[in-house]
């Protein structure tokens, strides 16, 4: 989850959080809801019920938007792939999840089951609106989420990658072909063109006067096209790393610093006399942490003199390593999914490398170039 999204709790041990962006589409539906839908819909209300009424019903709305990942969630955690988070952010919401599906059939039912929950969601407050026919702002609610939610439903089966259609296009091609690689490439290229489709409905909407309509159509345009960008990129790093492992692209040196070392010699030996990034703690012959940049940063900088490596570093058997044998896809997944830029690598118990970002971007370079 981003530094600067807000957490608001979890949900099956997956924390949620709310992007800064979703404040603005939220004042903006509670607005269009209070000051224009609810009004022509429903007639003889004061005005604060109709903002009550509006502000309740995307609270509600964003909330059915929650379920819908949970629902793509529950899924991945049945095929054990983990779940980082859950944010919701100015376009709606999304999934962290935290590895590419095994297989076809994982990734067509990840991706179908969001849109299940919206249509079941749909169905639900559908039913509840003739129990509820006397109490008219109930009725409202239940109405417009009825629609909103179907509405969600559609639009994410569109098979434009990457939303969910476009995944459950990518499942049936990759099922058919048995390359994933050859199905995000089709699924992503047929992505674009829907979302170079709704850029140019867009800008007609705004030639033809209607200008708000016109610019929101143009931008979830922009952003799917962006999206389908990124996911055929990472698809491409995949294919290139694929097949070769982390002995080929890791650094066979390690530096490494006595465990009784100061904070402040690492800093002013190392990390800014060298650069380095990353340090293997030693107490004596046995290897016992690691010290990085981002552990230095939670000691205030007076006391940097006084406290040393042993105390601020990652013991051994908190920090997650790779063996040198690992593909490197496998290991560039590992970070993603733990969040850290480098992984110690280890052979039959014994410290043989270290394998940054940096690394494997440079590796890749290398690929490119020869390929």
């Amino acid at each position: 989850m981003s530094k600067h999204t807000i957490s608001i709790g979890r949900i099956l041990g997956i924390p949620v959080g709310v992007d800064p962006s979703w404040f603005l589409i939220f004042a903006l539906l509670t607005w269009m809801l209070a000051a224009s839908y609810f009004p022509a819909e429903f007639h003889g209300w004061s005005t604060a019920q109709y903002w009550v009424v509006g502000a309740v019903t995307s609270l509600m709305l964003f909330g059915s938007v929650i379920l819908h990942e949970v629902g793509h969630s529950v899924v991945a955690l049945r095929y054990k792939i983990p779940v980082k988070s859950i944010t919701l952010f100015v376009f709606g919401g999304v999934a962290q999840i935290g590895a590419e599906p095994p297989s076809a059939v994982s990734e067509f039912w990840i991706a179908i089951a969001g849109p299940v929950v919206s249509f079941g969601l749909a169905g639900a407050f559908a039913l509840l609106e003739p129990l509820v026919g006397r109490a008219a702002p109930v009725l409202a609610v239940c109405r417009y989420l009825a629609y909103i939610n179907a509405t969600l439903g559609l639009f994410n089966l569109v098979p434009g990658f990457p939303l969910d259609g476009g995944r459950v296009l990518r499942a049936i091609i990759w099922g058919v072909t048995s390359s994933l690689q050859r199905a995000t490439l089709i699924a992503g290229t047929v992505g674009r063109v829907i979302a170079f489709s709704m850029i140019l409905i867009g800008v007609w909407f705004m030639l033809a006067g209607n200008l708000a309509n016109g610019i929101w159509i143009a931008f979830v345009g922009w952003f799917l096209d962006s999206a389908a960008v990124n996911q055929l990129q990472a698809q491409r790093v995949q294919g290139l790393l694929s097949g070769h492992h982390v002995a080929q692209a890791m650094r066979g040196s390690c530096v490494t610093v006595p465990a009784d070392s100061s904070v402040q010699s690492l800093v002013d030996q190392h990390i800014l006399g060298t650069g380095q990034r990353c340090l293997v703690v030693q107490s004596g012959q046995e290897t016992v942490g690691l010290v990085t940049p981002h552990n230095i940063q939670t000691i205030p900088r007076d006391q940097w003199a006084m406290t040393t490596a042993a105390q601020v570093m990652i013991p051994m058997d908190r920090v997650r390593h790779l063996q040198s044998s690992a593909p490197l896809t496998s290991a560039m997944q590992a970070m993603d999914r733990d969040g850290v830029n480098q992984l110690p690598v280890f052979d039959d118990g014994r410290l043989v490398g270290i394998l940054s970002r940096d690394d494997m971007i440079t590796y890749l370079r290398t690929i490119e170039e020869l390929s």
